[in-house]
Formats: structure tokens, sequence, C-alpha cells
């Protein structure tokens, strides 16, 4: 269970930077800041960040960068990854609980429902309705696009670590080709070069605590939880950002909140804590079989010695 906790800390707290990235990233935008330059100031900055703290806590030790390496890797096996046993509680548990988690999240994502809690007048709450419903189908079609290519990168993260296991280097890189690539992309869409400047002080607010929390944090903390439990640990924990989100935009921005996100974010908790509670069954099963199989050679090594010494 200790394995699990420090690698769940972990996550819960990369998930609420995620979050607080989500609120300042949004007040940016609304100030006229271009999402594509928002990405490159971010990483950009998450980059010189990274580089220096890899090389310190990795020094010498780290492995030699090949072009390979660089390249990636793109043959994909998710079941490859994480070995299901359907006869063991484990392996049901964590099954349905990501069964769960997912349904959740498209409940969520696609659907409201009616009102549970709402804070702004009823004619703004319908104005407010109607400007979102505009949106909602496609900014749900959005986020499952965004699910897949996270999911991708999460199997792509994992192949890589097992050929070079420096996390944060591994991070860095990430990191920095994002940057070029945004930069590269808004030099060409964006032919307004004043939407490159950091005033209003929001902006420069939102590109500090993104480069800093957003990106080398969370992506750094998210790769070392992947060295340690793999990308199916790691992945879960995307719809419990769903529901952490739900809870701060009700708290802290007045968000209304609706049955069926209620429902889907019970779903969401219900299914995360399944496929925690059978990670941590999985790892303490193997733990005993480890012990068990480690006193069954300590039997055997003196018969094996007396066996020696008769001859």
């Amino acid at each position: 269970m200790e394995s699990v906790a420090l690698p769940f800390v972990g996550m819960m707290m990369a998930e609420c930077a995620q979050v607080g990235l989500m609120i300042v990233g949004k007040a940016a935008m609304s100030r006229g800041m271009s999402n594509l330059i928002f990405i490159f100031y971010s990483n950009a900055l998450a980059s010189f960040i990274l580089l220096p703290t890899s090389f310190f806590f990795h020094g010498s030790e780290r492995p030699p960068i090949t072009f390979s390496l660089l390249c990636g890797f793109f043959v994909l096996g998710l079941l490859g990854m994480e070995k299901l046993d359907w006869r063991s509680s484990s392996s049901l548990a964590k099954s349905l609980g990501a069964m769960l988690s997912i349904t959740g999240a498209f409940i969520v994502t696609l659907f409201k429902g009616l009102p549970l809690l709402t804070t702004p007048s009823p004619s703004e709450a319908s104005h407010q309705l109607l400007l979102q419903m505009s949106n909602w189908v496609v900014g749900g079609l959005l986020l499952a696009a965004d699910s897949v290519l996270a999911s991708v990168w999460l199997i792509l993260q994992a192949l890589i670590l097992k050929k070079y296991p420096a996390g944060l280097i591994i991070a860095f890189f990430y990191c920095f080709f994002v940057a070029i690539q945004s930069a590269v992309v808004s030099l060409v869409l964006e032919r307004d070069f004043s939407s490159w400047s950091l005033q209003p002080n929001m902006r420069l607010i939102a590109v500090l605590y993104s480069g800093m929390f957003g990106s080398a944090f969370q992506v750094g903390i998210s790769v070392w939880c992947m060295h340690k439990t793999g990308p199916v640990f790691v992945a879960m924990f995307k719809p419990v950002g769903i529901f952490i989100s739900i809870v701060v935009g009700v708290i802290l921005l007045g968000d209304t909140l609706y049955l069926l996100s209620l429902i889907g974010a019970i779903l969401i908790v219900i299914g995360f804590y399944s496929v925690m509670w059978g990670k941590a069954r999985e790892q303490k099963m193997s733990g005993e079989a480890a012990v068990s199989n480690l006193d069954s050679s300590r039997q055997k090594a003196p018969l094996l010695q007396n066996s020696i010494e008769e001859m």
C-alpha cells in the first residue's frame, strides 16, 4: 500500500495543478491572449526550469540519448502495459472501476440535467445556459479527442521510460518540443505581434503559474508516477480532474451544479477508488508471493546442502 500512497499523492497534486492551470488560462485568454502563444510561453518557461533540474537530479547517471529516443515510439499496446487476470478480484475491480470512471466522465462532459445549485439570477442563468449549450457538444467532442491523444501519450511515455528511465529529462524534452511546435504555429497564425505581449498582468501571472506548476511540476510528477506505477494508474486520475474541476467551479467560481454532473462525479469517485483498491490489492498479493518464493528457496537450500555433503 505504501508503494501506491506516494504516487497517489503526487497525481492528486498534479491534477489540482491542472485545474489551476485551466482557471488561470481561461482568465488570460478572456483578456485577449492567444491560446497558442499561452502554450508556447508556458512550455518555454517549463523547459528552462526542467533543464537544470533534470541535470541536477540525474547527473552523470543519465543514459545516453539516441535519435530513436528523440523520435519516440509509436508501437502501441496498452494490454501489454497492464496485466489482467479475470479470475482475480483485483483485476475485476480495476476493470469495473475504469469503466465506471469513463462513464462518469462522459456524463459530466456531454450531459447536464436539472440545475441543483445556481448562483446567477434566473434571466442570467437562462442566457448562460443557451450560450453554453451551443458549444457543449463541440466541447465534449474535443475533450474526447484530447482523452484519446492523452492515452496515446501515456503509452508512448511508458515505452520511452523502459528505454530511458530518466523521467525529468523526458519531461524537459516534452515541454521543449511543445514550445517549438507552438511557436512555429503561432508565428504562422498570429500575424498581430501585439498578441505576444504579456500585458495586462493577468497574462504574465497565468504564464508563470502554467510554466512552473501546469507544465514543469505536473509533467515531471506524471512522468515519475508513470515510472513507478505504469500508464493505467496515471490515466485513472484524468476523470478525477473533472471531479476536482466541478468542485472548484461551484465553490470558487459560482458555476451551476447540475444533477447529471453530480451523478457523473459520483461514478468517477466510485470507479477511481475501485481501481486504487484493485491496484493496492494486486501489489500486496505480488509482495506476498515474492516473500513466499523467498521462504521456499531458503527451505530448499539446506536440503540441497545436505545432499551435497552426503555425496
